[in-house]
């Protein structure tokens, strides 16, 4: 038997294993991911800066604002920063200024050379804050009245530098419902979290921006968003960063406890993650079409190979029961991972749509990338260098 004999005659039993790994790792993270209300109450009492970078945010910083404002943890100073926005994002803001003094409306400096927006803003945000706990918080998220409290209790029992929480992630539009699922499903099929914390490695980390919880200390010394400053993927970097120097991460469940609508339509769902794809993979060009290719075969080919077989055409190197076993099992891991992260489970049975328009998506992320017309916030990202392993 040649290789390719080999290859051929393995391969739809690949896909199941594939299948069956991923399986394993969603259940296995029912138990690893723990809800950040579920931790006992820590004895420490810090200071925690909340900080908020808002450019054109009109739409989301009044709602954020007031759920920081409600937090039940008695040691809060807050910061947001208004980035030149061209809306009433700072108007906004002064009305909650003039309700608490907790709260100090910082207006941004000019974006300098070799920096991103964002990051720029929550540099300064970081300078001018004193609390012994950053919080990163994203404008468009919005606080169940003791998230602060929970993540502090988090924070200290699971002695770590830097935490990160995954919200619930509000999907309205058909583009969000069918698109924006899919990184947070791709993360946590794939990251087994029991592993992950105990191992401590820099590649086995995920962050997420909208809610990043840093021990001051650690944070300048490892640089800040100085040290990553035009990194399109921020969050990523930093925790990798934070990881890589030695220091402690983990992820969270804050579904409970943090909610944000990431974007408000398919246009922005579209511009987002074309910002995002091919950063996360580090400009990865073999991998990331290795990844976004094997997806598709995964996750279309069984659907296809069942199709066939309705008119009479037989993929004798892939059975049919093997396409139907495959079929019943993408539909399992779909749903079981939507339920874990409250998404609508039903959603679970366009999984094949979800995967084909998220790989459209990263197609045109490496193409802004390598053309160098990637924007994000009416600002233009420099073209990285591409790596070809």
């Amino acid at each position: 038997m040649t290789i390719w004999q080999f290859i051929v005659s393995t391969h739809a039993d690949g896909l199941l294993g594939y299948l069956g790994v991923i399986l394993t790792i969603s259940v296995f993270n029912l138990f690893w991911f723990r809800r950040i209300d579920r931790y006992p109450p820590a004895a420490q009492k810090p200071l925690v800066s909340v900080l908020i970078p808002a450019r054109n945010e009109e739409e989301n910083i009044g709602a954020c604002l007031e759920s920081v404002l409600r937090q039940d943890y008695p040691n809060l100073e807050i910061r947001v920063l208004d980035d030149q926005s061209t809306d009433r994002t700072a108007e906004i803001a002064r009305r909650y200024v003039q309700q608490d003094r907790r709260l100090v409306l910082v207006e941004g400096k000019p974006l300098p050379p070799g920096w991103l927006g964002k990051h720029w803003a929550c540099h300064q945000l970081a300078e001018q804050s004193s609390g012994e706990l950053l919080l990163f918080l994203d404008a468009d998220t919005v606080l169940h009245p003791k998230a602060i409290t929970h993540a502090v209790n988090t924070f200290f029992h699971e002695h770590v530098q830097l935490l990160s929480v995954v919200p619930k992630e509000i999907v309205k539009s058909c583009g969000e419902r069918l698109i924006q699922p899919f990184f947070l499903w791709a993360v946590y099929t794939v990251l087994p979290l029991g592993i992950a914390r105990k191992v401590q490695l820099d590649w086995l980390t995920f962050t997420i921006g909208q809610f990043m919880l840093f021990d001051r200390q650690v944070y300048f010394e490892i640089g800040g968003h100085a040290a990553v400053r035009n990194d399109a993927v921020d969050d990523l970097a930093l925790g990798r960063l934070t990881v890589k120097r030695g220091f402690r991460w983990w992820l969270a469940d804050g579904t409970t406890q943090v909610k944000c609508r990431m974007y408000r339509s398919l246009t922005q769902v579209i511009e987002g993650f074309s910002k995002n794809y091919f950063a996360a993979f580090r400009y990865n060009l073999l991998t990331y079409g290795f990844v976004f290719s094997w997806l598709m075969m995964v996750f279309w080919e069984p659907l296809v190979v069942l199709f066939l077989n309705l008119f009479g055409l037989k993929a004798n190197y892939f059975p049919m029961q093997k396409a139907g076993v495959a079929v019943g099992l993408s539909l399992m891991i779909w749903a079981l991972v939507y339920a874990r992260l409250k998404f609508p489970v039903y959603l679970a049975i366009f999984y094949p749509l979800t995967v084909l328009f998220n790989t459209l998506i990263a197609v045109r992320s490496f193409y802004l990338t390598i053309s160098g017309t990637s924007t994000w916030k009416d600002r233009r990202l420099e073209r990285p260098k591409i790596r070809f392993f």
